[in-house]
This record gives C-alpha cells, sequence and structure tokens, in this order.
C-alpha cells in the first residue's frame, strides 16, 4: 500500500496528460484531431478514470488507519527562506480527490451526448481536464503556496470553461465578471498569505495556526493584526465560494455549457473556497472574530441565495442560486466551529447537485428540439411543463435531487444539514433561525423548480409564451446597449445598435434548430450519469447519522484527537436530534405543500401574492438589486475614472512630452543660425558672454 502513497503524485498528472496530449493536437493537428473526436473523448475520461481509482485506493487506506503521508522537495532557498513543494495524503485530501475525480469523470462521460453536436467539442474537453487537473493538484497541495499557485489555476480554467462560447457576448462578459471578481478575493487572500508568512515565518497551515496562536497570547501581534490576516485569507474563499458580497458572479457563470456549470458549482471552483477555509482552520479557529466573521458571512449569504432564487424562471439560475445558499450552510458550519459537519455537507451536495445540473443540462437538451437553441427560451421553466412524460429518467433523478437537497429523509441532504443546524443551535440561536428560515425556502423553491418543469402541461409550443420571452430578452439586450455603449477603438469598433443586431442574428441562427413538437430523453450518455448520480444522493448521508456518525470519526479538525471525536459521540441526544431533526423536517415539509398548492394543483395564484407583496417581489427578482448596485458604482464607476486618467494622460502627460519636443524643436531652429562656423564670431559670444558675468556679479 505504500507504493500507492509513493505514486499518489500521478493523480493531477493523469488528467494533465490529458489535457496536453489533447491540446498539442489541437495546436499541431487542428483538423485530424478535431476528427477524431471520441477518440480524444476516450482519452480524457480514461486518464481521469485512472486518478478516479488510485484516488478510491487512497481513500480506502486512510479509512482503514494509514498514516498521513507527506513527500516534499526544496523548490527554492535563498538564505534562511527554504520554500518547499511536495504533496500530501491525509483523511481530508483522501476524501476530496475521490469526490473531484468521481463527480469530473461522470460529468465528462455525460459531455459526450451533451456537446455532441458542437463543433469545438474536443476543445471543451480538453478544457475540463485541465480543469480537473488544477483542482486533485490543489488538494494535494501541502501549504498555502502551492495551494494558491493551483487556485489560480483553476480561476484561469473557470474563465475559459464559463466563456467557453465567447462569441455570445454575454457568455464573454460572464467570463470576465468571474475573472475580475475572483481577482478581488484572490488579492486579499495574496496579501494574507504574506502577512501570515511576515508573521510565523512558514506557509505550513498547522505551524501557521500554532505560531498565530503563540505570538497573540504572548503580546508580539495584536489581536487585531490576527484578524486582519485571517479575513483577508477568508476573502479567497469569499470569492471562489461565492459569498456575499462577491457572490455576483456565479449566476452569470451559467453561461457556459451546462457539464461545466455542474462541475464548477459541485465539485471544484466553489468547492475550493470551502476546502480551503478546512485547510486553514489551525489559523482560524485560534482567532474567535474571524470565526464569527465567517460563521455570519455563511449564514446571510444562505438566506439571500435562498430569497433569490424563489423568483428565478432561468432553470440554470435558479440552482445557481441554490448553489450560493448550500455554500453559505458550509461556510457556517466551518465558521461555528462544525468541521467535519460543513466538510459532509460538501461531499453530499457534490453529488445532488452534480446530478441537479447535469438534469437540467438534459432538459435544455431535450427543450432544444422544440424551441431551438436559443437560451432565452430553452431554459426557461414557463416554457416547459409536463416534461416527466417525456423525459421519465431525467424527471426521476432531479426530483430526488430536489428531496435530497431540501432535507427529506433518508436521502443525503437531510442528514448533513440537520447536523449543521443542531450546531448552529448549540452555537447560537440566531445563526441556527436563519438556516432554518432557509431551509423551508429551499424546499420551496426547489419544489417550485421540479413542478414548473416536470408537471402539469407542456408549453413549449405556446407561441405567445415564446413572443413574450423574446420581447423581454431584446428589450435587456437593449438596456445593455443604452447602458454600456462600446468603446471606440477603431475602424472595426462596434457601432450603436450592432450589438442588438448580433444577438438578433444568433438568435434567428439558433432558432432553426428546433425539428419536433415535443422534447425527448437525452442519450444514455446523459442518463447513465444522472442514475449514477442519484446513488449517492440517496444513501451517501447514511455515513454521517447521529447513531453512528462514520464521517466524523473519519473526518475531525487538526485540534482534535479521534478519541475526543467518540467521546464526544457517546454523548449522543436522541430526544434532542428528534426535536431538531422534526423541525426542519417540518417546515420543508410545509414549503413543499405550499409550492404543490401553487404550482401544481393552482389553487393559490402566485402573481396575486406576488402583487400583494410587491417590494419584497421586486427585492427577489432584481437579486436585492446587487448587480446594479455594482453595476453603478464598480463598472461605470471604473469607467468614468478611466476616462478621466485618460483626459489627464492626453493633456497633461502628452501635453508635457509635446510641449518639451516643441521647445527642443524651436530652439534647435533657432540656434542653428548661429552655428556658422566662424571663429571670430564665437569668440564674440564668449566675450559678450563674460562681459555680462562681469557686469551683473560686479554690480552685486
Amino acid at each position: 500500500m505504500e507504493v500507492i502513497y509513493q505514486y499518489a503524485w500521478l493523480i493531477p498528472v493523469f488528467p494533465l496528460f490529458g489535457a496536453m496530449l489533447v491540446g498539442l493536437g489541437l495546436i499541431s493537428f487542428n483538423q485530424v484531431t478535431n476528427r477524431l473526436r471520441q477518440l480524444n473523448a476516450v482519452v480524457i475520461i480514461s486518464m481521469m478514470a485512472v486518478a478516479m481509482v488510485l484516488s478510491s485506493v487512497l481513500l480506502w487506506s486512510q479509512i482503514q488507519g494509514h498514516a498521513p503521508y507527506l513527500r516534499t522537495f526544496e523548490w527554492a532557498a535563498a538564505g534562511n527562506f527554504h520554500l518547499s513543494m511536495g504533496y500530501t495524503i491525509d483523511h481530508l485530501t483522501a476524501l476530496m480527490l475521490v469526490i473531484v475525480t468521481t463527480v469530473a469523470c461522470l460529468v465528462m462521460v455525460y459531455t459526450d451526448g451533451y456537446m455532441a453536436h458542437d463543433p469545438s467539442y474536443v476543445r471543451f474537453y480538453a478544457y475540463l481536464s485541465l480543469f480537473g487537473s488544477s483542482m486533485l493538484g490543489l488538494v494535494i497541495s501541502p501549504n498555502l503556496v502551492q495551494v494558491y499557485i493551483f487556485w489560480e489555476l483553476v480561476g484561469m480554467c473557470s474563465y475559459l470553461l464559463v466563456g467557453f462560447w465567447f462569441d455570445r457576448k454575454s457568455a464573454a462578459d460572464a467570463a470576465q465578471k468571474a475573472f475580475v471578481t475572483n481577482r478581488v478575493g484572490d488579492f486579499g487572500l495574496l496579501l494574507g498569505i504574506l502577512g501570515l508568512f511576515w508573521a510565523t515565518g512558514s506557509f505550513d497551515f498547522q505551524i501557521m495556526g500554532d505560531r498565530l496562536a503563540q505570538l497573540v497570547e504572548s503580546g508580539s501581534i495584536s489581536n487585531f493584526l490576527a484578524v486582519l490576516l485571517a479575513i483577508l485569507v477568508f476573502l479567497g474563499p469569499v470569492a471562489k465560494s461565492a459569498q456575499f458580497p462577491l457572490h455576483v458572479w456565479l449566476p452569470d457563470a451559467m453561461e457556459g455549457p451546462t457539464p461545466i456549470s455542474a462541475l464548477i458549482h459541485a465539485a471544484t471552483m466553489v468547492a475550493a473556497g470551502v476546502f480551503l477555509i478546512a485547510r486553514m482552520y489551525p489559523v482560524f479557529e485560534h482567532v474567535p472574530v474571524a470565526m464569527n466573521v465567517i460563521a455570519f458571512t455563511g449564514a446571510f449569504t444562505a438566506f439571500l441565495g435562498a430569497t433569490i432564487a424563489i423568483t428565478q424562471n432561468d432553470i440554470k439560475k435558479g440552482l445557481a442560486y441554490s448553489t450560493i445558499s448550500q455554500l453559505g450552510y458550509m461556510v457556517m458550519a466551518m465558521g461555528i466551529g462544525s468541521y467535519s459537519a460543513g466538510l459532509f455537507h460538501l461531499m453530499t451536495h457534490a453529488y445532488f447537485k452534480a446530478m441537479l445540473f447535469l438534469g437540467s443540462g438534459s432538459v435544455i437538451h431535450g427543450m432544444e428540439g422544440v424551441v431551438g437553441h436559443d437560451p432565452a427560451l430553452a431554459q426557461d421553466m414557463r416554457l416547459m411543463g409536463g416534461l416527466r412524460k417525456y423525459m421519465p429518467v431525467t424527471s426521476i433523478t432531479f426530483l430526488i435531487g430536489c428531496l435530497a437537497i431540501s432535507g427529506i429523509p433518508p436521502f443525503a441532504g437531510f442528514w448533513s444539514k440537520d447536523e449543521i443546524l443542531g450546531k448552529a443551535f448549540e452555537a447560537n440561536p440566531f445563526l441556527w433561525l436563519i438556516g432554518w428560515l432557509t431551509a423551508g425556502i429551499t424546499a420551496f423553491y426547489m419544489f417550485r423548480m421540479y413542478f414548473s418543469t416536470f408537471e402539469g402541461e407542456f408549453r413549449g409550443n405556446d407561441e405567445k409564451i415564446k413572443q413574450k420571452l423574446k420581447s423581454a430578452a431584446a428589450t435587456i439586450v437593449l438596456e445593455l446597449e443604452s447602458a454600456e455603449p462600446a468603446p471606440n477603438f477603431g475602424p472595426g469598433a462596434m457601432k450603436k445598435g450592432e450589438l442588438a443586431a448580433t444577438s438578433e442574428h444568433h438568435d434567428s441562427h439558433d432558432s432553426h434548430g428546433h425539428h419536433s413538437d415535443s422534447p425527448h430523453e437525452s442519450p444514455w450518455t446523459m442518463t447513465l450519469p444522472l442514475a449514477l448520480l442519484a446513488v449517492p444522493s440517496i444513501l451517501i448521508g447514511l455515513v454521517g447519522t447521529p447513531y453512528a456518525n462514520y464521517f466524523e470519526e473519519f473526518i475531525f479538525p487538526p485540534s482534535e484527537t479521534l478519541s475526543e471525536v467518540i467521546e464526544k459521540a457517546a454523548e449522543f441526544n436522541p430526544t434532542e436530534f428528534y426535536i431538531m431533526a422534526g423541525a426542519s423536517v417540518g417546515i420543508s415539509l410545509i414549503a413543499i405543500t405550499l409550492a404543490s398548492l401553487m404550482y401544481l394543483r393552482r389553487k393559490i395564484d402566485p402573481a396575486a401574492i406576488a402583487a400583494k407583496i410587491q417590494p419584497l417581489y421586486e427585492l427577489s427578482l432584481n437579486k436585492w438589486y446587487f448587480d446594479d448596485i455594482y453595476h453603478r458604482v464598480f463598472v461605470l464607476g471604473l469607467r468614468r475614472l478611466a476616462r478621466q486618467v485618460m483626459e489627464v494622460d492626453f493633456r497633461v502627460v502628452d501635453g508635457a512630452v509635446n510641449l518639451t519636443g516643441f521647445f527642443t524643436l524651436v530652439t534647435g531652429e533657432g540656434l542653428k543660425y548661429l552655428e556658422n562656423g566662424r571663429a571670430q564670431f564665437y569668440a564674440l559670444i564668449v566675450f559678450g558672454a563674460v562681459l555680462g558675468l562681469v557686469i551683473v556679479f560686479g554690480v552685486t
């Protein structure tokens, strides 16, 4: 078994090798490589499958009690400074490796069906493999510097994948938004890393935590500085895991193909933020103020995402805000010190959220046969309905995902969410109240989504709804055009009205893709991953039941020992568990019943309720106005600042340079008449100058 640990570094290398092989083929033999589509897909999937097998073996070894394994080598040295690189395999690493590789492998299989007709099919597989490799490299990193390197690689891959359909303006804008928003968090993370190294002299997680605690206790550094450094590091996970106030990029990231939406939201990019909080737990747990900031940030984000998801009509954006909300639960759990509960929810959420996103992609794939490839139509739930009879596998798996995320027993989400709520009640009843209300809202919007999509009559052929949605989409495009006039960069610049014309051209081109009056079930390459993901979505939560919490005995904070964890588990109170679980399940059942009365049985009119609470409805529909505020303050504000800087550059900097050149030109032209080559004239000038100096200094 020791041999497996010695070659564990190959886990991120296999997907990287696949991405390099296919990427070199695209660069060197583009046409041949693109023609060998299936072969390239097999190579990429096989590389990830090998990594999955190795990860599973390592996880089993860790479950059997193998000691954590660390292997490093000196990467850089200067005087007393030594920086090591390498890899580490412990309980957290082994668990994350299995989560990432299993979800990534199933997403890659699903991609074959979803991207079958895309001309950039092979390029997408290369990006997917590079993305998976970057995340795996981040997971096995033994220190903060190596984490930061792979952290940025994950961000780069997300930029490439979110903007994969870069010829669509909305996708290009979404990629830029994700990139810029994450740079804000990453800059804070970089400052935090440098500050912690300055204070502790190490990049090792455990050493940093221990030394920081000693320095604060001895008074060598102030408590305020320790809090500041911890919060700066936390800014990285705030951006990556889409926590308030840097959550705005994640819904727009839905512009990428659905497989990457599933991978970003389930197992890679957003999971990286929660993973880093877990890795940095030795630092955070010694800074109580930072822990409180983390807890309340997570709680508010959970509530914020859930309240926005209620009014979303785009099926993918609804799931995106759901992801923001569930990540808030995980971050809140970390902030209240419930380390294992946060990671438990990370694991269960990875499987059922991947299934939900892939299910939404299956729905979109089926709808495109009816409404064409226009996202404004294919992704809008107002054009769906009754899909259960057309797409039975997709509907059943989507229902399982809805039950899991709603916290209905015995599905996976119930056990992990209930553990977080129980720990929150012990730590702070106010946080529990926020989480409890959010659980009810989650059940409501998820079953609103399910009933609107799969139950009732199919509305995809209703021309009135189609025209209404098209006109609404065109209005948004025109508003964006008027608010964001294209800058004039030269003869090739986009002129006024061209943006709308381009959008209309794409829409009219895509709208001819329909060929049926009813949707259809997706091919087996798409339904098989859904069926496989349904299994852990139902069963994997059973490893963390309060009666036999095997998960907590496997994953526990670095500051605790296994004996302490087992001793705490022995204090389990069934009565308290039934009360807490009954409260969370009760509010979820009430919310599901309300959703069925509004969207299934049509006993309650949602429009009438929205009219009665118009301000709250508008607040949710407009995403709490965060996008509008950020657009006005940052986007338009920075553009005005850029114009002013450009004006200063043009008038002051360029003016000074031009004035210098003009002065040189004028003086040169004047002096050339004095350069006549006559020595007597030069002597006269020298004599005149000396005489002038004598007169001036003689008078003074």
